[in-house]
């Protein structure tokens, strides 16, 4: 367990920062903390700017480049700390039991967003999926107060933890083994949409499922027809959604444990199709689109929802050529009327960026498209207008 002060540190920060904090922003970079003195990793610290003007309470890393992170603008005790933080995850899964419909399925918290820094908690109907990504919210004290908090709030079959080996590394918290923390069951049957998922919750990418889709999933239905063309589906999040409109649905990627799971969701969803299968591909997906596109393949549909592609601002060039390219050669297999249901998970690629590669690549195809709906990430990831960093995913679906 890590050791903490009984005081309450004080951390001095420059102009840039403190005027950040004034207008909202919760996070503090290390290169603008000004002079300070040693503080124990995880611990509760006062902040205040270069004239000694208090500015709030925030939790601190001693090894991120996010070195504060803002928990308040009033003066927290340490004693009080646990309380707020299980106040806040309450308020948090209030939220959540107002905005979710049609589905037991959801991100209940979601970090920054819920005033919880370094906390992600996501629902699978009965199972709880809970991953730590800072040194405060590693704390024995607190992990304790997070979890005895969903079991009484929930009280769910199963809890279990994720853990990303990297962010601890980056984080130098001790390894640990990702598992179950209550309960024995690991596998259960989610709905999103009417749509049945199987869900592993020690398998498969971030927590267990893509939930930040869920409402893109059933806005590309809407408009989604005919033969279809789903590419980069994982566990066929979008594949099974169109499949209940569409009179063909191919679905490709590159993982083939990922296609397995698709298909056992198809299974679960065979009623619903119509007698109709999915044809699942195992490829890569760039090199299947140009085959497909130089064979002069059409379709009705196209997803396009890949990895993200700009881990970081320099990767961005790198990235929008990449998106562009997939963009270009889907325009160019649409049927006229068809829709193209295009998405970017990467942070560091912006709204306005993702819309002039688009633009681009319209233009390169030969196409007027029109926007039919600018979508982003689903209610339960909530964006703060204040935190630009929690706007990331983007979902434009056209029509040509």
């Amino acid at each position: 367990m890590l050791e903490r002060a009984l005081s309450t540190p004080v951390l001095s920060v420059n102009w840039r920062a403190a005027a950040r904090i004034r207008h909202g922003h919760v996070w503090v970079y290390r290169s603008d903390l000004v002079g300070h003195d040693q503080v124990a990793p995880g611990s509760l610290v006062r902040v205040q700017d270069e004239a000694g003007k208090y500015l709030g309470t925030a939790l601190y890393s001693s090894s991120s480049q996010i070195a504060v992170r803002m928990l308040s603008g009033e003066r927290l005790e340490p004693a009080g700390l646990v309380e707020l933080l299980r106040q806040r995850l309450l308020a948090a899964i209030a939220y959540r039991e107002r905005i979710v419909r049609d589905s037991d399925a959801c991100r209940l918290v979601f970090s920054e967003s819920d005033g919880l820094p370094g906390l992600i908690v996501d629902r699978y109907n009965d199972i709880l999926s809970f991953q730590v990504l800072t040194q405060a919210m590693d704390r024995d004290d607190i992990r304790a107060a997070v979890l005895q908090t969903l079991l009484e709030a929930l009280r769910p079959a199963a809890v279990v933890e994720r853990v990303d080996p990297r962010i601890r590394r980056l984080e130098h918290l001790l390894p640990r083994e990702e598992g179950l923390c209550h309960g024995e069951r690991t596998n259960t049957i989610i709905a999103m949409n009417g749509v049945r998922f199987q869900l592993h919750a020690l398998a498969g990418q971030k927590t267990g499922a893509f939930l930040d889709q869920r409402e893109n999933y059933a806005a590309a239905a809407q408009f989604a027809r005919g033969e279809a063309l789903d590419m980069f589906c994982y566990q066929g999040g979008f594949s099974l959604h169109l499949a209940r409109v569409c009179s063909h649905v191919t679905a490709v990627d590159s993982s083939r444990p990922a296609l397995e799971i698709a298909e056992q969701n198809e299974k679960l969803n065979a009623g619903e199709h119509g007698g109709r299968e999915i044809e699942w591909i195992e490829a890569n997906g760039f090199d299947l689109l140009k085959d497909y596109a130089t064979a002069g393949r059409q379709y009705d549909t196209i997803v396009l929802d890949p990895p993200a592609f700009a881990r970081s601002r320099k990767a961005l060039p790198t990235a929008l050529r990449g998106y562009k390219e997939l963009n270009l050669r889907a325009l160019k297999m649409l049927r006229p009327g068809g829709a193209l249901v295009t998405c970017s998970c990467s942070f560091h690629v912006g709204e306005e960026d993702f819309l002039e590669m688009l633009r681009s690549a319209a233009f390169d195809a030969r196409q007027s498209p029109k926007i039919i709906a600018r979508r982003g990430q689903a209610k339960d990831h909530p964006v703060l207008l204040a935190i630009p960093e929690t706007a990331y995913l983007k979902c434009v679906i056209l029509t040509v």
